[in-house]
């Protein structure tokens, strides 16, 4: 189902279990059933047919959320593709409203459940501009895990690339492989630094290089089979 861009693979096992999916016309509730190519799978009597798995790599942009549909009418990152891609897609993680950078889709759930989970540790590196001149106690802090939401971080690694004595600014990196809600703003927080401005320069080996803040390109066949492998 996921593959075929119903939904996301948790997504597709809650209508699964609500009754909405039937195989050779029988109604399926059970999780884990085999079906094979011979067999008719439908939803809502819909039949299905695999799509052809599809991978982009977007610099997103302020402003724009991080799903493939918004009730309350925002532009989301899918809008961005959506007049170049015909498949279903949506995206991999999420980034904030107004968090900026490296943000993957995909109508492959399988391996978009795999790269969200924190098991497979695939790093993250963000760059932010924060209030207050970090200092190197901070940074030992984040790189030994802080409290956040009352559960402690993973630990970070983190780099101080500029600072800003006059405006009282810092930007620094940090790459995390967890992917917890507004963590990295949450994280530096945590240590006494509000975050300004949050951009994601790489996810994994991918990097922004050659793709303007809201552009877009496919993923080529080697850099996906890279992805598998982490």
């Amino acid at each position: 189902m996921a593959e075929a861009g119903v939904a996301s693979r948790r997504q597709s096992e809650k209508l699964i279990v609500a009754g909405h999916v039937k195989v050779n016309g029988n109604v399926i509730t059970e999780l884990g059933v085999k079906v094979s190519n011979n067999d008719n799978v439908s939803v809502d009597d819909v039949p299905l047919s695999r799509q052809r798995l599809e991978y982009y790599l977007l610099n997103k942009p302020r402003g724009v959320v991080s799903t493939a549909h918004d009730d309350k009418g925002r532009k989301t990152v899918v809008d961005i593709l959506v007049d170049d891609v015909d498949t279903r897609i949506y995206p991999v993680g999420r980034l904030d409203y107004d968090t900026t950078g490296l943000l993957l889709l995909t109508n492959d759930g399988d391996l978009a459940n795999k790269l969200t989970h924190p098991k497979y540790e695939v790093d993250k590196t963000y760059v932010a501009k924060v209030q207050g001149i970090v200092t190197n106690d901070d940074l030992k802090q984040l790189r030994l895990g802080v409290m956040v939401d009352g559960r402690k971080t993973k630990p970070a690694k983190t780099k101080i690339t500029n600072v800003d004595q006059k405006k009282k600014t810092t930007i620094v990196q940090v790459t995390i492989h967890e992917g917890r809600n507004h963590q990295v703003k949450k994280m530096l927080k945590a240590v006494g630094h509000e975050v300004i401005k949050l951009h994601r320069e790489s996810y994994g080996f991918l990097t922004l290089a050659g793709v303007p803040g809201g552009q877009w390109r496919k993923l080529r066949t080697s850099e996906v089979m890279q992805l598998k492998e982490l």
